[in-house]
């Protein structure tokens, strides 16, 4: 049995590189006699490669290659990327990717055509890099109804606001470290901006819930406007703030799904975790909470995740495994703004004790928060819990001009 990877960039290499070193015993895993590499799809040169007798730039040699029957796509991207994953289902190849933009957007229709084609569509290594995350929900806890799936799922956005919360640091100059360390990348909109976590909450969802999630259904906010004020008063609350993809099952059918800022209290396991680690916690009506924690990224981790999808394909080379989700369907996922939720406010008053009392007379008590050498002018609580909307309206009516609003979670 052949195998071909298509992209030899970071994640396609380690492919490689996994595989090479590490052959004999895939094979033994694999259940077959053989499983061997044989293409290498790239339009770049590799001079000197010890591979080079692999590379190819033409499509259409795996496509028609009748031995080739598992691809590894880690070209990222949505095109090609999309149309070559749909031509190799249709022809009877299984297909694994670590392409999170690609299942996000795309799943529904892949697994689709995995399903008529009896071959598979694997993508362990989509969410959570080496962390084993997909196929523990749909095997060790298939067992459970899965209530409720939140996580860090982002490295470079937990390892900017771990500088600014143990140095310190601006969010520019942590975002700068990032990119100097290589965990950010020149462009890091995806990463700071949420999309990239988007996109895995939306796979894990899906996975968790049995329909599609669409990423333009779900509420996105990144990291860049939380500064190291709100670091110190959420510290003083006994909290730190993190980048959360959040979704849960609804009583009505529905879920709800968002990624924001988040305060996270101490104690809980989330809080803890730090620096570019990711970490997902699943709940289950048996189970209860179980996290997984690892790195979320990284050439060999990632590479790992996906050489074990290849294994599982050799070893159903011939039969479809029970895996996958159903087609999404209209207003799937809730408005955000009906959630319950409290919220940590900063803003900028004329008068602290005339602001409270406002703040009060429309929210009812809440806590107000304090910090190192607070201007006079600067007046930071927590809400009690109400609906998004509802929280919103009454802030607006109370004439404070808030500077910062984050919610405040439970996990």
């Amino acid at each position: 049995m052949y195998v071909a990877v298509m992209g030899y960039g970071t994640v396609g290499s380690g492919v490689v590189e996994v595989f090479n070193k590490n052959h004999d015993s895939i094979v033994r895993r694999s259940t077959r006699d053989s499983l061997d590499l044989k293409y290498i799809l790239d339009l770049r040169d590799f001079p000197g490669d010890p591979n080079a007798d692999k590379f190819i730039k033409d499509f259409n040699i795996i496509l028609n290659d009748t031995d080739v029957k598992i691809v590894v796509e880690t070209m990222g991207g949505l095109h090609p990327a999309f149309e070559f994953v749909s031509s190799l289902l249709k022809a009877g190849k299984s297909v694994v990717t670590s392409n999170k933009e690609l299942v996000a957007s795309k799943g529904y229709e892949l697994l689709t055509l995995a399903e008529e084609n009896n071959v598979n569509f694997l993508f362990e290594a989509s969410v959570g890099g080496g962390i084993p995350i997909i196929r523990p929900i749909t095997q060790c806890l298939a067992a459970n109804e899965i209530d409720e799936i939140a996580g860090i799922l982002n490295g470079t956005t937990n390892f900017i606001l771990t500088m600014m919360i143990e140095k310190n640091m601006t969010f520019a100059d942590a975002l700068k470290l990032a990119q100097d360390n290589g965990y950010a990348e020149k462009d890091p909109t995806a990463d700071i901006e949420g999309h990239d976590a988007c996109r895995k909450i939306c796979i894990l969802a899906s996975l968790c819930f049995g329909k599609h999630v669409y990423p333009d259904a779900v509420y996105t906010e990144g990291i860049t406007k939380i500064t190291l004020e709100d670091v110190a008063y959420v510290q003083n609350y006994g909290g730190v703030i993190k980048l959360l993809g959040r979704a849960k099952r609804m009583e009505n059918g529905k879920i709800s799904a968002l990624v924001s800022p988040a305060v996270v209290m101490h104690g809980s396991q989330l809080a803890s975790v730090t620096d570019v680690f990711n970490a997902i916690l699943v709940r289950g009506d048996a189970i209860g909470d179980v996290v997984f924690y690892g790195k979320g990224a990284g050439k060999l981790p990632t590479a790992s995740a996906v050489v074990a999808d290849v294994i599982d394909c050799a070893k159903h080379a011939d039969r479809k495994k029970a895996f996958g989700w159903g087609a999404s369907e209209e207003n799937y996922v809730v408005d955000y703004k009906t959630l319950e939720t409290a919220l940590y406010v900063r803003a900028e008053v004329s008068d602290k004790a005339a602001a409270l009392a406002a703040v009060e007379a429309q929210l009812g008590k809440v806590k107000v928060l304090a910090r190192e050498d607070a201007p006079e002018n600067e007046l930071a609580f927590v809400t009690g819990t109400d609906t998004e909307q509802a929280l919103t309206e009454k802030l607006e009516k109370t004439g404070i001009s808030v500077l910062s609003c984050i919610r405040v979670t439970d996990y």
